[in-house]
């Protein structure tokens, strides 16, 4: 995902987001490249959804869950170091093993909690898939960009320009 910008197109139907996708096929983006989500089972089988990466924050509530764990894990091994029970001597190595498994239970456990909510980024097009509306998530390359906006509303008038998303997240 180096060098690249996610765009987002919402798109009235199905039928117009078949023809988004042949053209974009035509433009050489590659299928892997873009993602289609629409109310349940909307969707013909031979396009490309989106995951639940895209459609929840397990993402971001890993990411978060992963420093909150890591700052609590290298608290409990601080105290742990400097007020050890009676039976145990430990070193600045307990440090690190709690810091790394706080960070991965808390990357863990924060991510299956997100895993159950929607995707935060993405909350102004939720209503519009509500509607049966086609939210398009396209991955672009930043030289690419100016000339598949500019394609996309010269051919595809109905779709509607949702934005740019500067950072790409590391997951999806």
């Amino acid at each position: 995902m180096i060098g690249k910008k996610r765009l987002y197109f919402m798109l009235p139907d199905v039928p117009s987001s078949r023809s988004m996708l042949d053209e974009l096929l035509l433009a050489r983006l590659g299928i892997g490249s873009m993602h289609f989500w629409a109310e349940e089972g909307k969707l013909p089988a031979d396009m490309p959804e989106a995951t639940a990466l895209h459609k929840t924050d397990l993402a971001n509530g890993a990411e978060v869950g992963m420093l909150a764990g890591g700052i609590l894990g290298l608290a409990g091994g601080i105290w742990l170091v400097y007020f050890p029970p009676d039976w145990v001597h430990l070193n600045a190595v307990a440090l690190v093993i709690t810091t790394l498994v706080g960070a991965f239970l808390g990357s863990w456990m924060s991510g299956m909690a997100a895993a159950a909510i929607p995707n935060s980024r993405l909350k102004a097009f939720h209503a519009g898939i509500a509607e049966g509306k086609v939210l398009l998530i396209l991955d672009v390359p930043f030289k690419r960009v100016d000339e598949i906006e500019a394609m996309m509303a010269k051919r595809h008038p109905e779709a509607k320009f949702g934005g740019v998303e500067k950072h790409i997240p590391i997951f999806p």
